[in-house]
């Protein structure tokens, strides 16, 4: 409702005042405050705020009439009466000096400001009053109260009597009237009531209720009451009194004329607010103000009595202070929305207490927008900070800055879905930019709820305007500040108003109105200022379309008049089509094409408002459809807050029959003093048919008496929009009730839509407690909008020393954010309280689709258990059980039940799962539906319940399920868990990966930025990276560092079986991706494994199916034949020479053509340079090993294409010099400068290319192949060798085969293997046939060497241990790629640096993008 802005500011008294002040009281209007000092009277203005006129008592006179103590205006702001200690009276008069004003505000020359407009001066400059001393009255009492009523003063004295005095200052003749007289009874219906009989009663404090007619009264003994007259005289007979039994320590009092409340504020610092009883006249309890010990646990008793009670001027907000001081609002009804006794209020910013401010009075400010406060603090040390400081007097004057809800004066925008909030020259707004909310609402707007957490300015995007993100996206408001023109000479603001669409707001100043855009970002003013002064709105003003709807006065012709206003036309009288009203208007809504009025004679009258379109400029026409007289219903007109028609009523059976009667306007519903009354269409009489009369003819139906739907209501919120998914949540009514939450008017529908007849459904009032302040509500997405105070400490930026303290020392620094609050679960839980389950179910179902209904589900399941589990009385009838079973409808039921009991602590999970079902059967629901994170929450759940049998077998289900399932996040958890249980560790169980936050790591996060260099020794490592044994032996490898603290322990071993057997069976199913991928994220000792089983599961059975599965796993094409002979691009000269030769020597028909070709033909250079330097040590290395394959120092450097970074140059460079030249690779040999090739020889090169596969497989291929060569699995060795068709893998195989020690088994194995191979591919695949012919000598050269068993000396069994050696299988994120060119065996010391460019990780993960980083391998 009301908002605290900014820090107060405080107001400095020009004159050299010797006096604190006391007392502040402001005219009816506002506009003039006047401020008590002991003896002098000081007026200030309101805008700008300063100090007017000062009246100084002579001292002889200070002394004879006494300090002066408290102050009333006349109801024409004319005079001021003035009560002093000694019980005297005066009475000051203001004459105002004509034509001269104090200050004025001075333009630059040449600015537009119009100095001939009308009112200018009054609006713009301060006036010059005089304040003159009329006349002294003396009562011969001390004076307690002072109270305008009417015309006339009404004053209390302490010796008990009541004076009636003119404010000419004539006691007219009539005697006082003594308390002691007159009756008090609990009623007005009572016989004669009792006197107050005792002699020293008086009134302490009073105050009139003018829509009451009456008094009400606050006795010194404590006792509160009202006073009425019960006819038209005033004398003690005609006067009786009301006692509010239960009040005995009353203090002070306070009445709300619009809402018809009285507020007594009590000694223990509470307020209770009363009402009165219109049969009886009995006072009522409405409610109370009082802090709670669970908001406010050190301060909540300790405020002492309350010291005043003010009621904003709109009556939609208190403000009360206590004696020991502090400030608290409070909404009409009780909701509490600010309060300085706690935060940072109270607080420094080091944690010290601040002294509470303390009040010695305040009074409210025009339209409420600030709040006048005499610091009783600051007025006590005034004197002492003058004589220190030769400056102006620090007046303890502040004034607090409030912004307020356009809801407490414009009520009309209640059946919209924006918050629109209005200060005194901006105003705030929910709705994100603007220039996004061109498309009309669709309900796809749900999915953008994602915006909820963002913090910018405005929520960029295509979004439509009322979709969740605009008007929830983020924290901050959109400020629109109000046209500077405008407001100069039309403060305050009084109303405000938002479209539906949240694109054009409009402002109504004290005469006339002006409206924005926010897609232009501009303002419209009248362009004829005298047509703007000449009106001042009434009723208020609303948006229907493009047009601007205001009920104003015209005060030229001095008539009551409904103007509409077209948006896009220029603001002037002539676009207005105006339609003469015969009374003042007080409230104005409009509802689809119906403009309703409530006037001053308690009529409300309905129009209807169509579009006519003429020319450019198009008008409408207004009709008058039905008067309702309620005169009889309402006693004042000014007790009506707000006034607006619905589709709503009480049968919506019928319009299941009539669905076009649904939306139509149904009744009026009237918030007269906080009761809602509903005025219903009589639908008993004879229906006409409307087939039979025109629309425009067609006749009204009358309306029925009205119904009181509820009480203690402040805002009412309903929709004329209609959804068939949503009905429940579009045809509800939602009230807002202060204190006591939100109540819903919910309609009830038959199940079955085909028998409407069989269920008349009704409706059902719900009530629920929110923890926000509603100012809207979002009908189909469940959510209540609202706004909350927030603050900033900057005490910090100064010292403590200063000699005034500052104010941003003092207060903090106040802001306004937005908040928004979920209820569709306190209304699933209403209906299940009553027994409604069906309907519960029909409208759960309705919102299954929002973002945050399994939240919603969440929160009802954990508030029901909350208090349930720890109520101490035991419950009768506990709502758990249906509350489960509700939500076991819903297919997030699993989810629902455990993200509940991991957010709940365990003293209360037996009595949860009593309700819900055994976790153990959860936990196989959970794996039954394969929702694996799911069933790993409910494992914590098991360890903390369960023996830890129980928790191992199902962690093994689950482990062995994430396994199969390639879940390798869950996996590394459950290892863990599994360990964690086995050790008996305390170790905190896994943190369970939620569906909603995927890890985007992909379990890489150990390894990221590492560079692993296997010539390290194994100590080098750092903890948590793996050793690599250079030995074929089994190795400690990474389980070795990994699990070597309890490598003993039978649960590592239980561990390590598991995983060996999983391994064991992708390889027996030749899933070699899945291998890699589980061993590289799990850190599975895969070459130890494999050495363990060479000879069993890791031995091809089968090299043509092996070869099959792996074409098809890892995407490789089968090779094809070129049309062309294959050595047709060896056949012209030079090329045929060098190439040829090379083909022959390396027996490697692809290596040239197998580079990574980024961009098509530039890479042929790259092999050129390749071919072309072959330099000496090439040479020599020839003459040493003729058959063996060629070594030599390979470098490999990054390709610096633009196009693609994460590319690698695998062709390497055989030279000593760098090759690459400005990211490109040059040709190093002039040979081959001017070499041209062929057509045929690019179509062969290009052949080649499409017989390779994806990069990624060739990297994880040759990842694969490293381990295996390590492992000394040469069968598979050779498998991967034929898939990437490079002889040199398979004339290394050979060589190893021919240097060690390989049991005759496994050479028998792989010359079957290969002969299986060529009879498959003379049969099935020809392709492979010119490979196996290159390869063909050397298995001839095996076979005989197989059966001489000669062994060479160049490769003794030691120098195995030089065989290359692979990055560590456990790096996650080894990018592995084996040289194309030269063998990984190095017999030269010579080392080969490979930079691992691919990950091995499995297909679920191959699209997460992950950051790029690099791993050296340096293999010696």
């Amino acid at each position: 409702m009301y908002f605290l802005s900014g820090w107060p500011k405080r107001l400095l008294c020009p004159m050299e005042a010797q006096e604190s002040p006391l007392r502040i009281q402001a005219d009816p209007q506002r506009t003039l405050f006047a401020v008590l000092s002991p003896s002098q009277l000081n007026i200030w203005y309101n805008r700008p705020s300063v100090l007017i006129v000062s009246y100084k008592e002579s001292p002889k006179a200070a002394l004879q009439f006494g300090s002066y103590d408290q102050a009333e205006w006349r109801p024409d702001s004319t005079m001021i009466a003035v009560s002093t200690a000694n019980g005297y009276i005066m009475f000051f008069h203001l004459p105002s000096a004509r034509d001269k004003y104090l200050y004025e505000p001075v333009y630059p020359k040449g600015s537009p400001h119009m100095k001939g407009t009308p009112h200018y001066k009054e609006e713009q400059c301060a006036p010059s009053l005089n304040l003159e001393k009329k006349q002294v009255l003396d009562l011969q009492a001390s004076i307690t109260s002072l109270q305008s009523m009417l015309e006339d003063l009404l004053v209390a004295t302490i010796d008990g009597f009541l004076h009636l005095i003119h404010w000419d200052g004539m006691t007219n003749g009539r005697k006082a009237i003594n308390l002691c007289t007159v009756p008090f009874s609990v009623d007005l219906h009572s016989s004669r009531g009792s006197f107050l009989g005792f002699e020293d009663v008086h009134i302490k404090d009073m105050e009139y209720c003018a829509t009451l007619d009456g008094f009400a009264v606050v006795f010194n003994d404590g006792r509160v009451g009202f006073i009425t007259p019960v006819s038209i005289g005033f004398t003690a007979e005609q006067l009786h009194g009301v006692w509010a039994q239960d009040v005995l320590d009353g203090t002070c009092v306070a009445v709300n004329n619009k809402y018809r409340l009285m507020a007594f504020g009590c000694t223990n610092g509470s307020v209770q607010v009363y009402t009165t009883d219109h049969s009886t006249g009995a006072m009522q309890l409405s409610h109370k103000l009082e802090l709670t010990p669970k908001q406010y646990p050190d301060i909540w008793n300790k405020t002492g009595a309350v010291k005043l009670i003010r009621w904003s001027p709109d009556s939609c907000v208190v403000m009360v202070t206590w004696e020991c001081g502090g400030l608290s609002l409070w909404s009409v009804f009780g909701a509490q929305l600010i309060c300085t006794l706690g935060g940072d209020f109270a607080h420094r910013s080091d944690g010290t207490k601040k002294d509470p401010l303390k009040i010695s009075s305040m009074s409210w400010g025009t339209e409420g927008y600030h709040l006048w406060v005499i610091d009783a603090n600051s007025s006590g040390n005034s004197v002492t900070e003058r004589n220190c400081k030769n400056q102006s007097q620090h007046f303890g004057i502040l004034q607090f800055q409030f912004i307020k809800s356009a809801l407490t004066v414009n009520p009309c925008i209640s059946n919209q879905e924006q918050v629109l909030l209005q200060g005194e020259d901006r105003l705030y707004l929910n709705c994100g930019d603007a220039i996004q909310t061109q498309n009309p609402r669709n309900s796809s707007a749900h999915s953008e709820h994602k915006a909820l957490k963002e913090r910018g300015q405005f929520s960029d995007g295509s979004l439509d305007s009322q979709g969740l993100s605009t008007l929830l996206g983020h924290r901050h408001w959109h400020v629109v500040q109000i046209h500077n023109t405008y407001l100069e000479i039309n403060w305050p603001i009084r109303f405000s108003a938002i479209d539906k669409m949240g694109q054009n707001v409009a402002v109504v100043g004290k005469f006339g109105f002006a409206h924005y855009s926010l897609l232009s970002k501009k303002w419209k003013l009248f362009g004829n200022i005298t047509q703007e002064q000449n009106m001042t709105v009434t009723g208020g003003l609303a948006w229907w379309n493009d047009f601007i709807v205001i009920t104003c006065y015209n005060l030229s012709d001095r008539q009551e008049e409904l103007r509409v206003y077209l948006r896009t036309a220029n603001l002037d009288n002539a676009f207005a089509h105006i339609t003469k009203l015969q009374a003042e208007t007080l409230l104005l809504s409009v509802f689809r094409d119906i403009v309703i009025l409530f006037r001053a004679d308690c009529s409300i009258c309905l129009y209807s408002i169509k579009r006519k379109p003429d020319g450019p400029n198009p008008t409408t026409s207004i009709q008058v459809l039905q008067e309702v007289s309620m005169s009889r219903y309402i006693p004042h007109p000014f007790l009506v807050v707000s006034v607006t028609l619905t589709s709503v009523r009480t049968e919506t059976g019928i319009s299941l029959k009539m669905p076009q009667q649904a939306c139509e306007a149904e009744s009026i519903m009237l918030n007269l003093a906080g009761q809602l009354i509903m005025v219903q269409r009589d639908r008993s009489g004879p229906q006409i048919r409307e087939k039979e009369s025109s629309p425009n003819q067609r006749k009204l139906l009358p309306f029925c008496a009205p119904v009181v739907l509820a009480q203690s209501v402040e805002n009412v919120w309903t929709t004329c929009r209609s959804n068939k998914q949503k009905r429940h949540l579009l045809e509800a009514l939602w009230l807002s009730c202060g204190g006591s939450g939100m109540k819903v008017w919910l309609p009830l529908f038959p199940r079955d839509h085909r028998k409407p007849h069989s269920f008349l459904s009704r409706r059902i009032m719900l009530p629920f407690h929110i923890n926000i302040y509603p100012l809207a509500v979002l009908f189909e997405d469940a959510l209540v909008l609202g706004a909350v105070n927030d603050t900033v400490l900057y005490d910090c930026l100064y010292t403590h020393s200063s000699a005034v303290e500052h104010l941003e020392v003092l207060f903090p620094f106040c802001i306004v954010e937005r908040t928004s609050q979920i209820y569709l679960h306190h209304i699933l839980r209403q209906l299940l309280v009553r027994n409604l389950g069906e309907q519960a179910l029909l409208l759960a179902h309705s919102c299954a689709m929002l973002p945050y209904f399994p939240h919603v589900l969440e929160l009802m399941l954990h508030e029901v258990l909350e208090e349930e589990a720890t109520s101490r009385d035991p419950i009768p009838d506990p709502l758990l059980p249906t509350v489960a079973k509700f939500i076991t409808e819903f297919p997030l039921f699993l989810q629902t039940v455990v993200h509940c009991a991991r957010k709940t602590e365990y003293a209360l999970w037996n009595y949860l799962f009593a309700a819900v079902g055994n976790p153990k059967d959860l936990f196989e629901e959970c794996l039954m539906a394969q929702d694996l994170d799911t069933a790993a929450s409910y494992l914590i759940i098991l360890q903390n319940m369960e023996v830890p049998a129980v928790s191992r077998q199902h962690a093994t289900l689950l482990f062995n399920t994430a396994l199969e399932q390639g879940k390798w996040d869950l996996c590394r958890h459950m290892i863990r868990f599994l360990k964690a249980i086995g050790s008996g560790e305390s170790e905190t169980p896994p943190p369970t990966p939620t569906t909603q936050e995927p890890s985007s790591s992909g379990g890489f996060e150990f390894f990221r930025h590492r560079s692993i260099s296997l010539s390290q020794s194994g100590d080098s490592l750092p903890a948590g990276k793996f050793n690599l044994q250079k030995t074929l032996s089994m190795p400690s490898g990474p389980s070795g560092k990994r699990w070597s603290k309890d490598s003993e322990c039978a649960e590592n071993m239980y561990i390590d079986m598991m995983l060996w057997r999983h391994a064991r069976r992708l390889l027996e199913e030749i899933q070699l991706k899945d291998l890699g991928c589980f061993a590289a994220q799990l850190g599975f000792e895969l070459i130890g494994w494999l050495c363990k089983e060479r000879t069993r599961a890791a031995r091809v059975e089968d090299f043509v199916t092996a070869l099959k599965k792996l074409h098809n796993d890892f995407l490789w094409p089968f090779p094809v034949i070129p049309v062309c002979s294959i050595n047709s691009p060896l056949k012209n000269g030079k090329y045929r020479t060098v190439i040829g030769e090379q083909l022959l020597k390396s027996h490697s028909a692809d290596s040239f053509l197998n580079m990574e070709m980024d961009t098509g033909i530039p890479n042929v250079p790259r092999s050129h340079s390749w071919l072309g330097a072959i330099n000496s040590s090439q040479r020599e290395m020839d003459a040493a090993s003729s058959h063996g394959p060629h070594m030599q120092e390979a470098f490999l450097s990054p390709l610096l294409n633009k196009g693609d970074e994460c590319s690698i140059g695998s062709a390497t460079d055989l030279t000593e010099t760098s090759s690459i030249v400005d990211g490109d690779w040059t040709v190093v040999d002039e040979n081959f400068s001017t070499l041209s090739l062929t057509q045929s020889e690019l179509e062969h090169i290009s052949l080649e290319l499409a017989s390779k596969g994806p990069h990624k497989s060739q990297v994880q291929l040759r990842y694969l192949l490293h381990i295996f060569m390590e492992a000394g699995c040469l069968d598979w060795c050779i498998i991967i060798g034929l898939i990437l068709r490079e002889s040199s893998i398979i004339n290394q195989v050979f060589s190893l085969m021919q240097s060690s020690e390989v049991d005759g088994e496994m050479l028998q194995n792989i010359k079957t293997g290969l002969q299986a191979v060529d009879r498959w591919a003379s049969t099935d695949c020809l392709g492979y046939k010119p490979f196996l012919t290159v390869i063909k000598p050397q298995l001839q050269k095996l076979s005989e060497i197989a059966e001489e068993q000669v062994k060479q000396e160049a490769f003794q069994p030691a120098n195995l241990s030089r065989v290359t050696e692979q990055a560590s299988p456990r790096a996650e994120e080894s990018r592995s790629s084996a040289s194309h060119s030269a063998s990984p065996q190095s017999d030269t010391g010579s080392s080969t640096t490979i930079r691992h460019d691919e990950v091995m990780i499995g297909e679920e993960e191959e699209e997460d993008s992950f950051q790029e980083a690099s791993y050296d391998c340096t293999v010696s």
